[in-house]
């Protein structure tokens, strides 16, 4: 038969146990905020460091300017109708989340400092999800960031595409 003391020296390994399990579970905690280095109208601080972290590695293409791609997600995001705003402001809330970038993202780093491997996979995995929300999520991502760098003039020239004078004319 158990004494007290051995049960109150089993519950305080299982306490000790619990705390350490929780310690190495958890994720790494998020970098402070920088000023993205645009004016953002509906994405906020953190939003851009995701977009910032995610765009080279989506495009598979290095030394983007990655401000432009932001602001360009930005706009987007910006002029699309108000349940649409609210389930993009929901995605990035989540990602946002450090359990959920962690535990359903698989990102254990902070988005500012996580590595391109770890992007590659967490995208992998989100576009070949058995899982319709996570397949409709990448996919949400994919068109915003793919928009925000293909109607950007900067990267025309390497698609070789010619915008007519017509309409050069009347963009801003």
């Amino acid at each position: 038969m158990a004494s007290r003391r051995r049960f109150l020296q089993a519950g305080a390994l299982g306490v000790a146990a619990l705390a350490l399990a929780g310690y190495v579970a958890a994720p790494a905690g998020d970098v402070p905020v920088a000023d993205a280095g645009v004016a953002l109208r509906w994405l906020n601080g953190r939003d851009a460091q995701i977009v910032s972290a995610l765009a080279p590695v989506m495009l598979g293409l290095r030394g983007l300017p990655v401000r432009d791609i932001v602001a360009g997600v930005d706009r987007a995001v910006a002029g699309l109708p108000p349940a649409t705003r609210a389930e993009i402001r929901q995605l990035f809330d989540l990602l946002g989340n450090r359990w959920a970038r962690r535990w359903l993202a698989g990102v254990g780093a902070p988005w500012a400092r996580v590595s391109e491997a770890e992007l590659e996979l967490f995208l992998q995995n989100w576009r070949d999800s058995r899982f319709l929300l996570l397949r409709s999520a990448y996919q949400g991502l994919h068109q915003l960031i793919n928009a925000a760098w293909y109607g950007n003039p900067a990267s025309w020239a390497a698609i070789g595409y010619q915008q007519p004078a017509y309409v050069m004319e009347r963009l801003p």
